[in-house]
């Protein structure tokens, strides 16, 4: 009697032992699943032979809405060139700075090409192809005033926004003679240099740029840099395949000196060495 309950107790151990292999083995098939589901976008945009890519229209010369009220910029440029390398159709995504991202996320864009610049909370949520162009921080001012080299801002006056990344780098490389006129805001900065008061601005290129297409009679150049801020190509976490294409395409574009002519052509100036 006590062997036959022994043996029951035998049983139902290695029935329990089953079923937890059994359990594992169908987690591990769950595992794999999603591993495959999640590495899958590449593979849906060229069979539907279509991409959704997320843009700015309110930044330019990266992204803003032209006179044929057409999205335009370097980031729609860029969207455009990823989809004809790809061979498919481009589906632009109007995103802003606040939603980006989580269109990434919910699969609302199979990319993000928004002036996305790469930093650790970022990096935690999403993926980064390398970087297709620079973004930066820079002297800017009036084709007749000749500035080489932070020596010619002697004796110059330059607007600045109070405590901006611009202003934190420029007063580090201004010379002891050059006046800084800070201000509160970018607003106030580009007017101080669009009314006369200073000779120059330093800012940001998308700042600059919406006041050069505001004020084209002040024949407003690049004049110096200050800080170079690239931006990068968001994916979704865990879609490698599509990502490395993508870094494929940028390395070809860089090589074949598309990416720089895509720079000249938005920011009046080079590429320059974009990290990977």
């Amino acid at each position: 009697m006590f062997k036959s309950n022994f043996s029951h107790v035998g049983v139902f151990k290695s029935s329990k032992r089953s079923f937890f292999i059994a359990c594992a083995v169908v987690s591990l098939g769950l595992s794999v699943a999603g591993n495959v589901q999640a590495q899958n976008a590449l593979d849906n945009v060229m069979k539907s032979k279509e991409i959704k890519i997320a843009i700015p229209t309110d930044f330019p010369p990266y992204g803003f809405v032209g006179p044929d009220l057409k999205p335009q910029g370097l980031d729609v440029d860029m969207a455009n060139y990823i989809g004809q390398k790809l061979g498919v159709k481009v589906d632009l995504v109007v995103v802003t700075s606040a939603n980006r991202i989580p269109y990434l996320q919910t699969k609302r864009a199979d990319l993000v090409i928004s002036t996305l610049g790469k930093n650790p909370e970022r990096m935690a949520v999403i993926d980064f192809t390398s970087a297709y162009s620079p973004y930066f921080q820079a002297v800017f001012g009036p084709k007749s005033i000749t500035v080489k080299n932070f020596a010619d801002l002697a004796g110059k006056s330059i607007s600045v926004t109070r405590g901006a990344l611009e202003d934190t780098e420029l007063t580090k490389v201004a010379p002891e003679k050059a006046d800084l006129k800070r201000f509160e805001d970018n607003n106030a900065t580009v007017s101080a240099y669009t009314s006369g008061q200073v000779n120059l601005v330093a800012t940001g290129v998308s700042v600059a740029e919406n006041m050069m297409q505001r004020t084209p009679q002040m024949q407003t150049e690049f004049k110096l840099l200050l800080k170079e801020s690239p931006n990068f190509v968001g994916v979704a976490k865990g879609e490698d395949a599509l990502r490395n294409k993508v870094n494929e395409i940028i390395a070809a574009g860089i090589a074949s000196g598309d990416i720089n002519k895509l720079s000249e052509k938005w920011l009046k100036r080079p590429a320059g060495e974009l990290p990977k």
